[in-house]
């Protein structure tokens, strides 16, 4: 009986070995063509390494394009995202949660059901009304309509529900306002969550293309994962320079992962669970 185990979790660890090099090759494929030469590139053959390591891709994308100005718009645009998001959510989650007020059953209600309507639907209605305010072509406008994040608020709201209410009672006996109670008690225990909450919420602000993509069409406002684009567009196709761009997009992302793995695991799972 121990064999066969032994064995079925041998084939498995074999399978998802397999299953993950399947997985990680395009990503492996993609940084070695950013090493090649452009001739090399387009050579027919197949070949795991370069003949000739280069790195002009990226030399190219640095010295000729305006990417040190969209990594700055990313920034700024993620970075904002992520603490509007983190505070919004955050104290509307402790409204609904702790306190008692008229429409409070309505406000949760409408929260739930904006849970399940995908983002990508109200596009057009996004496009219209910052067209209206006047900021298309603004940073404001690629930051307004990220910030409309339900599972955020769930997830906040769960969480402050978990503590007992003694905590707040005690703290309303000693004469403590609301916004000492929020930010003493429920938002410094649960610390771990808002980090994990704010390393997803600005991975996925940092790689939001497809709004973006919409409500920008100068250059010098672009975020650096709509800027990529340009790179063909002005300076004609080139593989390696093009795989180049997008391997410095997703440079800062994936550093941040891999630096902050366990936050970022417990909030997809946080997010999951609230799916399931």
């Amino acid at each position: 009986m121990i064999r066969r185990l032994n064995i079925a979790g041998g084939l498995i660890s074999v399978f998802t070995v397999l299953c993950a090099v399947v997985w990680a090759f395009p990503l492996y494929w993609a940084a070695v063509t950013t090493l090649k030469p452009e001739d090399e590139v387009v050579q027919s053959g197949f070949g795991l390494l370069p003949k000739i390591w280069t790195i002009g891709g990226y030399a190219f994308v640095l010295l000729n394009t305006n990417i040190a100005r969209w990594y700055m718009n990313s920034i700024i645009t993620s970075v904002s995202v992520t603490v509007l998001v983190l505070i919004l959510s955050a104290t509307c989650g402790y409204a609904i949660s702790q306190l008692k007020f008229t429409g409070r059953t309505l406000l949760w209600l409408a929260i739930l059901a904006s849970f399940m309507v995908p983002t990508q639907t109200l596009i057009v209605t996004h496009f219209v009304l910052m067209n209206d305010f006047g900021l298309i072509n603004t940073l404001a406008g690629v930051v307004l309509p990220q910030l409309i994040v339900p599972v955020t608020i769930i997830v906040y709201k769960q969480f402050f529900d978990s503590i007992p209410k003694d905590y707040r009672e005690a703290a309303l006996i000693d004469g403590a306002k609301e916004y000492q109670i929020f930010w003493h008690i429920f938002i410094r225990m649960n610390w771990g969550i808002t980090t994990a909450l704010a390393i997803i919420t600005f991975i996925g602000a940092w790689n939001n293309f497809m709004w973006p993509f919409i409500a920008v069409t100068q250059q010098a406002k672009m975020n650096v994962t709509v800027g990529i684009t340009q790179v063909d567009d002005a300076f004609g196709l080139a593989y390696a320079r093009n795989l180049s761009g997008a391997v410095l997009a997703a440079l800062p992302v994936a550093l941040a992962y891999l630096i902050f793995q366990r936050r970022v695991t417990q909030a997809i799972m946080l997010s999951a669970g609230i799916k399931g």
